[in-house]
């Protein structure tokens, strides 16, 4: 099954780069032009240069960069293979959380295998982006996170057990995420770990492009003679967690509509009435709260908002409808609450097919509920429908059945910071 090793991380010397909480950044992809600039203003070693490359031949200029910064010593490589056991402490919905897991190399596989599963599907545009990255740099600089199945916690209590002492690296950004690393070089209880998951399954939890992106790679240096079977290209950087990890978080995806050339707000909700029961409410700051009410109950509902602090509560009557609708495809992906909705309403009555997703032309995300709210108060959007996290068992019971869920189904909390362990793709 999943195959995991240890490897010589890439890491920053602090002593000629500066203090890592300098040098680190968070994922690229919700990073602006000017949050980026603030960053190497801050300090012309961070990450971010070599993460998110900017201006002409950008691709190249990140591999110069990078050279240079190995030549100068900015970045050092492990003297020993070794694991990095990774923590996160972070606040969600009121509550003080950690999760924790590990990074190594993990084997990559084909989809088809089963052995590594995804859950969502992904956009082309991005994946063209890290895959002409990594043909300069050979090397990631930030991590695919995935889960894994350990139900009696036996890898959990290893690396609890390694991680008691002093952190190696320990840093706050400026979200209040406390992020912390210890370097694991001990070879018998890196062996331990990494035999664990010899008959495992891995789940992608977030990653999804830049897992595709490392299978391209690896086979565009197999075509171009570049590389065999069982190097270092086959094998990439992976955060670890147990799927059952106390300090798993996942923040729902938000739907926002906009520019829809008929929009109607009270046809709408009558056509809902055929699917839905329907509740009005006054005061949209409640819309939460009810939500997580009814997701404790196992129901299917969503926060129709189209502005006025009033919102409508949709709750699905009966699921049997979409099988009707959806007799091809499993009882899990049926299920979720981003399937329903898409289905149901999205789809059947605004019209916006998954091509018009994909490319969001009438639709975006956002996983803040303020933004979502003040986007429809402020006019730029036209309604939004508020949602519930989805479970991470439907994200492995999709998983499992072969099937991808919608994109930004899911949002993994906190997102890992980049930088303080990347991985060059050599031996």
């Amino acid at each position: 099954m999943a195959e995991v090793k240890a490897y010589k991380g890439l890491r920053f010397n602090c002593e000629k780069a500066g203090d890592i909480s300098e040098l680190v950044c968070p994922p690229y992809d919700i990073i602006s032009d000017e949050q980026r600039e603030e960053y190497i203003k801050n300090n012309p070693y961070n990450i971010i240069r070599l993460e998110l490359p900017k201006g002409e031949d950008r691709y190249n200029k990140a591999a110069e960069i990078l050279n240079e910064w190995l030549k100068d010593n900015i970045l050092f490589e492990e003297d020993e293979p070794s694991i990095y056991i990774y923590e996160e402490e972070f606040t969600a919905y009121g509550e003080r959380k950690c999760i924790k897991g590990i990074i190594g190399r993990v084997k990559l596989e084909e989809f088809s295998k089963g052995i590594i599963l995804p859950h969502e599907f992904t956009l082309s545009k991005a994946k063209e982006d890290r895959l002409n990255l990594m043909k300069a740099t050979n090397c990631n600089f930030s991590q695919i996170y995935a889960l894994y199945m350990d139900g009696d916690k036996n890898t959990v209590g290893k690396i609890d057990e390694l991680s008691k002492g002093t952190p190696d690296i320990q840093l706050t950004d400026g979200e209040g995420v406390v992020h912390r690393m210890w370097i694991v070089k001990d070879k018998n209880a890196i062996d331990e770990i990494c035999g664990d998951f010899d008959d495992r399954k891995l789940y992608i939890a977030d990653g999804h492009h830049r897992y595709e992106t490392a299978l391209n790679y690896r086979n565009y240096l197999r075509e171009k003679g570049l590389a065999k079977e069982g190097d270092a290209c086959d094998y990439q950087m992976i955060m670890l967690v147990n799927m059952e990890h106390e300090g798993l978080v996942v923040f729902p995806t938000h739907r926002l509509v906009r520019d829809l050339d008929s929009f109607d707000a009270e046809k709408v909700l009558k056509e809902c009435e055929k699917y839905f029961d329907i509740t009005e409410y006054n005061d949209i700051t409640t819309a939460e709260s009810h939500l997580m009410e009814l997701y404790k109950d196992g129901k299917k509902a969503y926060a129709f908002y189209t502005g006025d602090k009033k919102y409508h509560m949709l709750v699905l009557k009966d699921t049997d409808i979409l099988k009707q609708l959806l007799p091809n495809v499993s009882e899990a992906t049926r299920n979720l609450d981003v399937t329903v909705l898409h289905t149901l309403i999205l789809e059947k009555i605004f019209g916006i097919d998954a091509e018009n997703m994909a490319k969001q032309i009438n639709l975006t995300y956002t996983k803040i509920f303020d933004e979502a709210i003040s986007s429809v108060d402020s006019g730029k959007s036209q309604c939004a429908f508020i949602l519930n996290p989805t479970r991470v068992s439907e994200i492995r019971d999709v998983a499992s059945n072969g099937e991808k869920m919608p994109q930004k189904s899911t949002y993994f909390y906190p997102k890992m910071i980049t930088g303080m362990v990347m991985n060059r793709l050599t031996d």
